[in-house]
């Protein structure tokens, strides 16, 4: 199993892995040149972003500065808006709907690490191993669905369709369809 395959299916993955790094190289230089155009160079955005995301379609629209680890874990649905200044960790698969408000500076991590220091940090990393443990966990935000800002989503969470996530969040956890979800940590206030 290659390190990427072992990074997607959610295993321990060596982060300085020959073919990550590339990938990293490649996925930096796209997001350098989407971050350099203008505000008219609406064609030109358009172009890296489909070079950089593993799919987008009609209608997406993200706003400079975006950030993320690779760019191809990334699938965004019709119609979404994404504004400034977010990061998407996409170690793992980031799948966004149709119809989804993302709002400025939003975090979606898909990364983790053990959390006792002893299984977290590599002793031996003359063979090219990175010096910390990383595993990955993917995120899923159905239709429809509005994220306010400073949201932070933590790997392995799922939002469900017709969702509003409230400014500042922080969501450890699955949030189901048709929720009103705020807070640190966010939680479920009512149905909508």
């Amino acid at each position: 199993m290659t390190e990427k395959e072992k990074m997607i299916a959610g295993d321990f993955y060596n982060t300085r892995d020959g073919e990550l790094i590339e990938m990293y190289h490649k996925a930096r230089k796209l997001i350098d040149d989407f971050n350099k155009t203008t505000s008219y160079e609406m064609d030109e955005k358009q172009s890296i972003l489909k070079k950089l995301l593993g799919s987008i379609e009609n209608g997406v629209w993200i706003e400079k500065p975006f950030y993320c680890d690779y760019g191809e874990n990334i699938s965004i649905g019709e119609n979404t808006f994404i504004n400034f200044n977010c990061t998407f960790l996409d170690c793992n698969k980031i799948t966004v709907g149709e119809n989804v408000l993302i709002g400025p500076n939003v975090q979606i991590y898909t990364a983790s690490h053990p959390l006792r220091p002893m299984e977290r940090i590599n002793k031996d990393i003359s063979n090219g191993e990175a010096p910390y443990k990383t595993f990955s966990r993917p995120v899923k935000i159905g239709n429809n669905v509005w994220i306010g800002g400073n949201v932070t989503i933590l790997p392995g969470v799922e939002i469900g369709d017709n969702s509003v996530i409230g400014a500042s969040s922080v969501v450890t956890k699955s949030i189901p369809s048709n929720s009103i979800a705020y807070g640190n940590p966010c939680r479920v206030e009512k149905t909508v």
